[in-house]
């Protein structure tokens, strides 16, 4: 140990050590980390005016991680959202910190005591049966990258996959026939095997007769065969929701993206009676009050309950003007 630590070095370890061989992080995380320290890094340079690989441990405090967030939000203009995902991602560096240079212990608590900031916290977005249907029917099939598109799209809003998972699909992951579905590595690197629906089984038969059989084939390749990338994905969607919005014109109002697919097979579990607890398993939450979110947002349910009670009887007042005094006062 040093009176003046490496900051370099100590993070260099952070993810070689920390994050890839003792948490095994998946590759979402790894990246996501590394965008989040690439910024502080640029903002380092530009406020220290120096080289980041010269720059002392010491010198990072909490001062600086919170100018540093504070640029994030009115330079780069990110959402509260996003501002807290990098501040989980530098408290996650310096908890490690606090094991490898104890001597900091001040300087790693004070910027371990930044808080998150609060956020109003919108309802989910979802799409009808109706948006689907035209959604699923947007693409041309008679085309390969349509038949990918379309299948792509059942196997989102079926199985309400994260992105991350859909991508990472290959094709040794889905199992036709009896018990059919398919198998992803989630969050914490946790297995689940999501079953697929008889209409999504004839598609993916269908489908896999035009992939390679070949080791690590993607299960929706892009053009030249590799792994769609998460833009990749986007870009699907945001074209073909385009389209479907024509001949569904609620669509134009929607921006459909992975998430809104999810969001989407969550709602359909929900109206179809399937209890919170079953929607949590399907959807790979670690905690089902990530999954009351889909409660918050469904209007029908909560007018069922509302159908079920008793309102209180209300009457209309009738109209008296305020006095001019009181009407001044009031305006002020």
């Amino acid at each position: 140990m040093t009176s003046n630590p490496n900051f370099a070095a100590l993070l260099q370890r952070f993810f070689t050590q920390r994050l890839m061989q003792q948490r095994q992080a998946s590759q979402h995380t790894i990246s996501s980390y590394r965008d989040t320290f690439r910024l502080l890094l640029q903002f380092i340079r530009q406020r220290l005016h120096k080289a980041p690989s010269q720059v002392a441990f010491e010198e990072i405090d909490a001062p600086l991680i919170a100018e540093f967030l504070d640029d994030l939000e009115k330079r780069r203009g990110v959402a509260a959202r996003t501002r807290n995902l990098r501040l989980t991602a530098i408290r996650s560096f310096f908890h490690y910190a606090s094991y490898e240079e104890p001597a900091c212990a001040a300087q790693i608590q004070r910027v371990l005591t930044i808080p998150s900031k609060r956020f109003t916290r919108g309802l989910v977005h979802f799409l009808t049966r109706a948006e689907v249907d035209a959604l699923l029917a947007a693409p041309d099939r008679h085309s390969w990258s349509g038949r990918r598109d379309h299948a792509l799209m059942l196997v989102g809003v079926q199985t309400g996959l994260r992105l991350s998972e859909l991508t990472g699909l290959e094709r040794h992951d889905v199992v036709l026939g009896v018990g059919s579905h398919v198998r992803v590595v989630g969050k914490g690197r946790k297995e689940r095997c999501t079953p697929l629906s008889k209409q999504t089984c004839a598609v993916m038969k269908a489908w896999l007769q035009e992939l390679p059989k070949a080791e690590g084939q993607p299960l929706f390749p892009n053009a030249r065969g590799g792994r769609l990338s998460s833009h990749g994905v986007h870009y699907i969607l945001t074209k073909h929701a385009a389209a479907a919005s024509k001949d569904c014109p609620s669509l134009q109002h929607k921006r459909v993206t992975p998430h809104v697919l999810r969001h989407t097979a969550a709602m359909e579990l929900l109206l179809a009676g399937v209890e919170l607890s079953l929607i949590a398993l399907w959807l790979g939450h670690e905690s089902i009050e990530t999954t009351q979110i889909y409660l918050d947002a469904n209007l029908a349910l909560k007018e069922e309950i509302l159908a079920k009670t008793t309102p209180p009887s209300g009457r209309l007042g009738r109209y008296r003007p305020d006095d001019k005094l009181l009407a001044f006062l009031k305006n002020l």
